[in-house]
């Protein structure tokens, strides 16, 4: 069977073709949805079912449903990657955080999304405390979480 790659690592035909399914059913938002889900029931450890997943329930506005998939796709990608889940405990030596194809800049990218949805949320502290171990981990801002951080500051 041949691997299809995508953001965050390569999935199987029948998974990519329910991703690409969903984007095209983005404006029905309940077909798109049970698209996506069934997506991660067939392939519970592809990184790119948890992104499409978090991204779509982001800007569907369903903030609450996309942090709890958002830490599901970091403890994932954390197992993946054979480093602690628990983002307070992470050092620069944990990991190779530059390996731009890996569960690692996954981790780091959904660590990101994490922080912006604190801050919807208005958890200014622990957004804060997310951007402050990000810009820790990732000193050349490859996953820009930069940019959350001048959301967050108002400059944006």
């Amino acid at each position: 069977m041949e691997m299809r790659s995508l953001y965050a690592g390569t999935v199987l035909p029948e998974i990519s073709q329910l991703l690409e399914e969903a984007m095209q059913a983005y404006h029905d938002g309940d077909h798109a949805e049970k698209l996506l889900k069934k997506a991660h029931q067939l392939a519970p450890s592809a990184l790119p079912v948890y992104f499409s997943l978090y991204k779509f329930l982001f800007y569907k506005g369903k903030l609450a449903e996309a942090e709890r998939v958002v830490r599901s796709a970091l403890e994932e990608s954390a197992r993946q990657g054979g480093f602690s889940a628990s983002w307070e405990q992470l050092t620069p030596e944990s990991s190779d955080w530059l390996a731009h194809d890996s569960p690692q800049h996954f981790y780091l990218f959904s660590l990101k999304a994490l922080a912006f949805i604190r801050l919807r949320l208005g958890d200014r502290e622990e957004c804060d405390k997310i951007l402050e171990k990000l810009r820790f981990l990732d000193r050349t801002d490859t996953v820009g979480a930069s940019v959350i951080g001048a959301l967050a500051s108002g400059i944006l």
